[in-house]
């Protein structure tokens, strides 16, 4: 299929996922799970328990805000009472387990009330990106990588408009591509003077609507040893618009703090200082995207990197599916959610034991 047509059938698809579901949930107060000898079948009453767990704020409403509440009641919605399948970027961003304030999945499932239903879900971009640096060319003043940027859906290319940032040691470059049938061949060239590592922030957002929006982020060395695997040396816990930096050992100082979007970047100021902690405020972008948040700093005399997404994504939460054997079906419902304005992919497994 020629990509133009792929991206008018990804966005007419998404057009009517968003209609009906518009449609069919004009409360957010559904309550499906009262009285099963009301669902038609079980298919449709696991159905109506995912939509339940997407519509429902929980209680308190507010439970994603508060690092120390647990929710009585447990739901993903917003307190935008306008619209629905809009989630919380707090509460998703609490099932994420690299989060320190991560909710466990036994509090999830105490919260949600059903007792011999277990449940996972799974949020994640629309479409993937996938970003491969493919060959170096060093010189005496400055080396030149090359990447080829990859932008599909289910192996079918996605057209895509391709912002990307390059952060290095007090060195921040931006700039903008098109990958018209979902590839993208950049070089990025690096003065010698500069130390690494160097992490290229690439967002992708889909030509056939702006708030279809996939990231990754990809470290490489330049003039440094190969980077260390994430959360080597800071824990980045994003939460009601802060971002909490956990240091991981007693070595570290900063250098600087930043939030990228595929229009704007800010440089982030501290507003709180620990013994081994940092806090800053995440700046209220317009961007209908996640934020990356990108934090570079020193272990000792050596340079390092970190980074997550505000939201958290992508993330997989809740029960394991893999062993069955005490379990009926399992059932799978995916939704076009948003988180902040911009679509994600919202997959609910349901099951319960055998009857």
């Amino acid at each position: 299929m020629p990509t133009a047509s792929i991206d008018t059938f990804i966005a007419c698809s998404l057009m009517v996922l968003l209609v009906l579901t518009a449609m069919a949930n004009t409360s957010k107060l559904l309550y499906p799970y009262v009285d099963g000898n009301g669902m038609a079948s079980v298919t449709e009453k696991y159905r109506e328990i995912s939509k339940y767990i997407l519509l429902n704020s929980g209680i308190p409403a507010n439970w994603g805000e508060n690092a120390e509440t647990i929710p009585e009641n447990f739901g993903l919605a917003s307190d935008n009472l306008g619209t629905v399948f809009d989630l919380d970027v707090d509460k998703v961003s609490r099932l994420n387990s690299e989060n320190a304030y991560a909710l466990s999945y036994a509090q999830a499932f105490s919260a949600l009330g059903m007792p011999d239903v277990s449940f996972k879900l799974e949020i994640k971009p629309i479409f993937d990106i996938a970003v491969n640096l493919t060959a170096t060319y060093p010189s005496a003043d400055e080396t030149t990588y090359q990447f080829r940027i990859i932008t599909e859906k289910n192996g079918a290319p996605i057209a895509a408009e391709l912002n990307y940032y390059i952060i290095a040691k007090e060195h921040v470059a931006a700039g903008f591509k098109t990958a018209e049938n979902g590839e993208i061949q950049l070089n990025i060239t690096i003065s010698s003077s500069i130390e690494g590592p160097v992490l290229l922030v690439a967002f992708a957002r889909a030509k056939s609507n702006a708030k279809i929006v996939s990231f990754e982020a990809y470290p490489f060395a330049h003039n440094s040893p190969e980077p260390q695997y994430k959360n080597a040396f800071l824990r980045l816990n994003p939460i009601n618009r802060s971002l909490s930096v956990v240091f991981l050992n007693q070595e570290i100082s900063f250098l600087e703090a930043y939030a990228f979007t595929p229009d704007y970047y800010a440089v982030l100021t501290p507003t709180l200082n620990g013994n081994n902690s940092v806090t800053y405020a995440i700046p209220q972008f317009v961007s209908a995207s996640p934020t990356i948040l990108v934090v570079s700093g020193l272990n000792t005399t050596t340079f390092f990197i970190e980074w997550t997404a505000y939201p958290q994504l992508p993330l997989q939460f809740g029960a394991d599916f893999q062993n069955r054997d005490t379990l009926s079906d399992v059932f799978a419902y995916t939704y076009i959610v948003t988180i902040n304005s911009a679509l994600y992919s919202c997959t609910v497994w349901l099951g319960g034991p055998k009857s």
